[in-house]
């Protein structure tokens, strides 16, 4: 019950968040200069008849919004509308994409935890040691070089010096070693950090000293005891995380020459191909919702506290 009441009031908060995101969406590409026709025609000579007729043909003589509530009953139908560029409805367009970014965004993801919750538990763990120094000193130097960056020397390090993993290409998972572990790196220095941050917080509460007095092994406390609380920041860390990766991977993408949503979405906006931006913002607007949602019913599940904190607003 107590989901279900915390998931009827987020699922409200969604719909007034995603509307506002796609007024705001379509108001800032309807004030850019220029527009379609100048994409669609390009350096061709043009006569005002042509542009005219190209105006016509998707309304964008039409007021704001009016051309708004066009689409907006469309998108409520399901309907986004057709590519200005690709000339294809642009669900199609966009699900024709979906698999790359997904794919890369899920292999980040895994790499990012697989290699930080590990290394932040054994740096909080060992608090001062040479192992700790050793972690913390490669996160800040993870931390310094931006993804892009990161991209650029594994591209020419691992695919073209070495030649041990393909620079190009979405067709195998191996075309996707380079690019999530770019992305990954940065990542994981995050999730050690916040990690290691959490376990030192939790390692020093009263009822860990007691299970320490005990007798009780670190294994036992850490199992049994501690990592449900040191969890509870990783959670969040680790959603935006994912989150980010599914909406921001452009650079990425394009650094690998990735087919994904990034690289669509730089595309359309040059293109004024205003239909499909206003589809992927509202896509990201969406992605980034939900995942905070399911982070905050994680927190219910992991943390009874926070149920019961929930349960108690909702009462009241």
């Amino acid at each position: 019950m107590d989901f279900a009441r915390v998931a009827v009031k987020r699922l409200g908060a969604v719909v007034v968040l995603l509307l506002a995101l796609s007024v705001l969406t379509y108001a800032l590409l309807a004030l850019a200069p220029g527009g379609p026709e100048q994409a669609l025609l390009g350096d061709r000579a043009s006569t005002p008849e042509t542009r005219a007729a190209i105006r016509a043909l998707y309304h964008l003589d039409e007021p704001f919004p009016v051309r708004y509530w066009e689409w907006l009953t469309g998108a409520l139908s399901g309907d986004f509308g057709s590519s200005i560029y690709f000339r294809q409805p642009v669900l199609s367009v966009i699900g024709d994409r979906l698999p790359v970014t997904t794919t890369l965004a899920g292999f980040a993801i895994l790499l990012t935890l697989a290699v930080g919750i590990p290394a932040g538990l054994t740096a909080g763990l060992r608090r001062g040691g040479a192992l700790d120094q050793g972690i913390t000193f490669s996160t800040l130097v993870a931390l310094a070089f931006p993804p892009f960056g990161i991209a650029l020397v594994l591209l020419y390090t691992f695919g073209v010096a070495l030649q041990w993993v393909p620079i190009y290409g979405s067709d195998q998972i191996s075309n996707y070693v380079l690019p999530a572990t770019a992305l990954a790196l940065g990542q994981a220095a995050v999730v050690i950090r916040q990690t290691r941050a959490a376990a030192l917080d939790v390692g020093g509460q009263d009822y860990v000293t007691f299970a320490r007095a005990r007798g009780l092994s670190r294994l036992r406390i850490w199992g049994g005891y501690s990592l449900r609380n040191a969890a509870l920041p990783v959670l969040t860390v680790a959603g935006l995380l994912a989150a980010g990766n599914l909406t921001g991977a452009v650079f990425v993408e394009q650094a690998f020459s990735l087919p994904g949503l990034g690289s669509l979405l730089i595309q359309a906006v040059n293109q004024k191909d205003i239909p499909l931006v206003q589809a992927l913002v509202l896509l990201g607007g969406a992605v980034v919702i939900a995942v905070n949602l399911l982070v905050d019913l994680a927190y219910m599940v992991v943390d009874p506290r926070v149920r019961h904190g929930a349960s108690t607003r909702a009462e009241a």
